[in-house]
């Protein structure tokens, strides 16, 4: 169940994906809270460098590997502005973080993208729980999923 602290950890999921978008990236933000609530990190897209990898998620999987003990990332969540991509949940799933909590779906990108006339991404989209059949998932949230939508609308019809 999303509560408001939550809400408050996606807002800025959102705002992060805006800070993405006004960067030439595409909007993406997550946030890694600890088990008692402190935020750890936090990242925003950086792929329009070149590098398709630097997705949010991928690089606090990372990070949470280097700087916290097996436990600690259990008890974690991440929040994402989207759902984890297929490499992005796969790293959650290796480094053994928690809870993992979205504003907007996968299915709800492709269906954007589509809307907007949007080649589907090279990576075939999946539900986070079809990489990581384990994982703890909530998502999506409507009214925040609109937010992310239209940011994507803004990336693709500027």
């Amino acid at each position: 169940m999303i509560d408001e602290t939550d809400s408050r950890h996606l807002e800025r999921c959102i705002a992060l994906a805006e800070k993405a978008l006004e960067a030439g990236d595409e909007p993406f933000g997550s946030v890694l809270v600890s088990g008692n609530g402190t935020v750890l990190a936090e990242d925003h897209n950086h792929v329009a460098g070149g590098d398709a990898t630097q997705h949010p998620e991928f690089f606090l999987a990372r990070w949470s590997a280097d700087h916290m003990t097996p436990e600690e990332r259990a008890r974690a969540t991440v929040y994402t502005s989207g759902e984890h991509c297929p490499m992005c949940a796969a790293a959650h799933g290796w480094v053994g973080l928690g809870r993992i909590v979205y504003a907007s779906s996968s299915e709800q990108l492709v269906e954007w993208l589509n809307e907007l006339g949007v080649e589907p991404p090279p990576v075939r989209p999946l539900a986070i729980q079809e990489v990581v059949p384990k994982a703890i998932v909530e998502g999506p949230v409507p009214e925040l999923a609109e937010k992310v939508r239209t940011l994507h609308r803004r990336l693709h019809q500027a």
